[in-house]
């Protein structure tokens, strides 16, 4: 019997050491793994970075892109209001030209005729630059192209008719550079 104790206590004790053998076996393999899976880890990362630092650097390229783009469409709109307003007046300047032909021409006793050359090529002017008349004469109010300063009461014209036109109105298109002023039957 005492040997057989013996025996159990032996077997035991290799099973004990084995057990200590193979959990320091294991603990090794985990720190292997884990040392491998941290330098994957590492790999990861930097390849993370790598693309962090490019999407970062794409994004500041577009938003400089941007703000140059916003700076050189403002400049450009500021030179067409520019542009734009010189040619208006240069259109303009014959007429300032012929107007003081006209004063001149008042000494000779022909005004009329240096008025009138003056204001035929101010109309020829604004047909070049697409400026039309607004239509008053028979028309029916419309409060588009229309601004009633006085209203009266009058049989001999139909309801809501203009009647007379104080100043004449002018458009480009369809926007309305000035509106026609008039007086309206009621």
């Amino acid at each position: 019997m005492a040997e057989q104790m013996n025996e159990t206590v032996e077997e035991i004790l290799e099973n004990e050491d084995t057990e200590k053998e193979n959990k320091n076996n294991s603990e090794k393999k985990e720190k292997k793994c884990s040392k491998k899976e941290i330098d994957e880890m590492k790999k990861e990362l930097e390849i993370a970075n790598e693309k962090l630092a490019e999407q970062t650097d794409k994004y500041l390229r577009v938003v400089a892109e941007y703000d140059n783009f916003r700076k050189r469409v403002a400049k450009e709109k500021e030179g067409i209001y520019s542009d734009a307003y010189v040619d208006a007046v240069k259109e303009l300047l014959p007429i300032l030209d012929n107007l003081e032909r006209a004063v001149s021409f008042a000494d000779s006793g022909n005004l009329g005729e240096g008025v009138n050359l003056t204001l035929n090529m101010m109309k020829d002017i604004f047909a070049k630059m697409g400026v039309e008349e607004i239509e008053t004469d028979n028309k029916e109010f419309d409060p588009n192209f229309h601004n009633a300063v006085m209203h009266i009461e009058d049989e001999n014209f139909g309801e809501n008719m203009v009647v007379e036109t104080f100043s004449k109105g002018y458009k480009k298109g369809d926007k309305i550079i000035r509106y026609a002023m008039v007086k309206v039957a009621n």
